[in-house]
Order: structure tokens, then C-alpha cells, then sequence
């Protein structure tokens, strides 16, 4: 357990996988986070979830971040799997670092346990993971707040099956293009742009069939810009970055599939627009009541310089690709440091040193 210098290591529980559709996502960012921890400083306790929520027994935990465990009929396939890793509830663990993104690793769910068990943990609280995921909840803080973000109709299951004419004319009234999307997923995963007034039925049965609630949002002709913001007293802002979408908008195949779309980073913006990016960043952060890590994603109106807010990410991609370590990088603060930051903030939240 001691280090080369005689100082205890820390004892981080990275915990990866789980049940959403960014599973595969998830093993790639762990894997980056863990080669750029510090072994020194840092003893790293690998936690794989599978994709039905089951935990792997430590040895399957090393073998799938190492990229050499099994598969079987979608799932990880390891034996031993068990409702809860048992190493959380030991008490010998000093923090969880989850790199979990999209339903229950973003979303509150797991941050809620953590905060049960009295363990510190990276990222955000469970209350503001739970508000930032939900996109509905999110944009009515914003709005309340004065902050800008597209024009938007909020529906559910039921009342579309009940009023779908005056819904459907309300949805048209904001005008075309409109995106559709879930309340409450990443990755623009079930979100389908609506170019014409006959293709929205489907594409909120295709929002709704991800779960009971979905939006309606105007479209706007924008560049979308993000900022990485790293929490502190007070938080910092990255410089921006710029994502160039290969296909009709930055969706799951363009993210993930295929290599059409551009990351610009930095963004080819000019000083003044870089600050005031900036700014709203760091005032959705604070306003949603962020701590540790966040990305903020913008549009900026391709005409005029009107900013809106899109959506905030409170688990960001950790790839060694991924915007929020790059624009970190870019901004002064290399991976490895950064992942001491977000450490350290983690357990001066909870009043404990390094």
C-alpha cells in the first residue's frame, strides 16, 4: 500500500461499464483514466458493471479494463456477478471515480450511493447529475434563471396519446427544423431532427420509446461550442472547442460509429466571443450547482452572436480524444493533472486532505 516515497497511496474505485447505451464508451474512458493515474499516488480498484447492472469480482474487473475479458450475448461474461461490488461497503476505499456516462452513472443514481455510503466521489452531487440529465428539468432552470436556450414543448406518454392534435400544433408553432428528444438520455441517443411537419408523430414515438417523457425543441442555426469546466472556488473555464458535425446534426453514429465529424480545438473564435462563451459556461455550472466537472455545450447563432444553451454533460467523455481533456490539456492542465484536480476537489468536498 505504500508508495516509492513511504506516503500511502490512495485507494481510487474506478467504476466503468453499466447499463446504458454509452457501455462501450465507458470501458475506453476508464482505460484512459487508469493509464494516466499516477501509480505512485494513486492505488487504482477497477469496478466493471455489466450491461444488465450486475458488478464484476475483481479479477473480471482488471480483465475487462484490461481489454482482454469475454463477451456473451451482449453482456459482459464473467462469473460471480453480484448485485454490489463488496469492496465499497469495506470501508477501505478513500474515493470513486466514476466514469459512468448516461443512465444510472449520471444521472444521480450512483452518485446517491456513494453519498450513502459516505464515500467521496468525483463529479458532481446526485442532485445536480439528476438535473443536469434530465433535459427537461434542466432547461427550466435555465429559463427561470434568464439564461438563454432554444424555444421548447414538454410532453409525456400520456398526454400524447390524450391531445397529440393540440400538441402537434403547438410543437409546429415554434417552427421547422424541430428536434425531438428523450428527457432523460446522452449520447443523442433516441433524438431525431424534424425537418418537415409530417415526420414529428414518429419521431416522438421513436423519443417516447425511450421513456415516458420527451421534448420538442426549435432548431436554431448555430455552431455548437464546449466548454470544460472544472470546479473550485471559483470554478475555472477551458478554452472552448468546436464540434463540426459530419452528418445532419452531431448525433450516435457521428459520435461514435464512423469519423465524419470535426473536433475544432481550440475553437476558431475571436477573443471577445471566447469570453463570453466563457462566462455562460461558468454561470450554467454554478446555477445547476455543479462541483468537480461538468461540460457545457453552446450553440452560437451561425449569424449575429446569440448564444444558447444546449445541454451540460456532468460525466464527460475521458477517451484520450475526448473534448474535455483535450481543451484542458490545450488550457495549461495535462490529463494526468487534471485527473489529480478532480481528485483533490472531490475530497476537500467531503472536508479530507489528498
Amino acid at each position: 500500500m505504500g508508495s516509492a516515497g513511504g506516503r500511502r497511496r490512495l485507494r481510487v474505485a474506478l467504476v466503468f461499464g453499466g447499463r446504458s447505451g454509452e457501455h462501450d464508451v465507458s470501458v475506453v474512458s476508464a482505460r484512459s483514466v487508469s493509464r494516466a493515474l499516477d501509480r505512485e499516488r494513486y492505488e487504482v480498484l477497477p469496478m466493471a458493471i455489466d450491461r444488465a447492472g450486475l458488478w464484476a469480482d475483481p479479477e473480471t474487473s482488471e480483465r475487462v479494463l484490461a481489454g482482454s475479458a469475454d463477451r456473451a450475448d451482449g453482456v459482459l461474461g464473467f462469473s460471480g456477478r453480484q448485485p454490489l461490488d463488496p469492496r465499497l461497503v469495506e470501508g477501505a476505499l478513500d474515493l470513486a471515480f466514476p466514469v459512468l456516462h448516461g443512465p444510472y452513472g449520471e444521472d444521480g443514481t450512483i452518485q446517491g450511493l456513494f453519498q450513502i455510503l459516505g464515500l467521496p466521489f468525483v463529479g458532481c452531487d446526485t442532485a445536480a447529475s439528476a438535473v443536469c440529465m434530465d433535459k427537461i428539468f434542466c432547461k427550466r432552470m435555465l429559463a427561470h434563471a434568464g439564461l438563454p436556450t432554444p424555444p421548447w414543448v414538454e410532453l409525456d406518454r400520456e398526454r400524447w396519446a390524450a391531445d397529440r392534435g393540440r400538441i402537434t400544433a403547438h410543437c409546429l408553432g415554434l417552427g421547422l427544423p424541430l428536434f425531438v428528444k428523450p428527457a432523460r438520455l446522452g449520447s443523442s441517443v433516441g433524438i431525431t431532427k424534424v425537418k418537415h411537419g409530417d415526420e414529428l408523430a414518429a419521431a416522438v414515438e421513436e423519443a417516447l420509446g425511450h421513456g415516458e417523457r420527451a421534448l420538442v425543441e426549435r432548431g436554431v442555426d448555430a455552431r455548437e461550442i464546449e466548454v470544460a469546466v472544472l470546479g473550485g472556488s471559483p470554478p475555472r473555464a477551458s478554452l472552448p472547442g468546436e464540434v463540426v458535425p459530419g452528418r445532419e446534426f452531431y448525433d450516435y453514429a457521428d459520435k461514435y460509429l464512423d469519423s465524419s465529424c470535426r473536433l475544432l480545438a481550440p475553437a476558431p473564435l475571436d477573443a471577445a466571443t471566447t469570453a463570453r462563451v466563457q462566462e455562460l459556461a461558468l454561470a450554467v455550472f454554478q446555477l445547476l450547482g455543479c462541483a468537480g466537472m461538468a461540460r457545457v455545450d453552446l450553440f452560437l447563432a451561425r449569424q449575429g452572436s446569440e448564444l444558447w444553451v444546449n445541454e451540460v454533460n456532468t460525466i464527460p467523455g475521458f477517451t484520450s480524444i475526448s473534448m474535455y481533456p483535450r481543451l484542458w490539456e490545450l488550457s495549461g492542465l495535462p490529463y494526468p493533472e487534471l485527473l489529480d484536480a478532480l481528485i483533490r476537489l472531490a475530497l476537500e468536498r467531503e472536508g479530507r486532505s489528498p
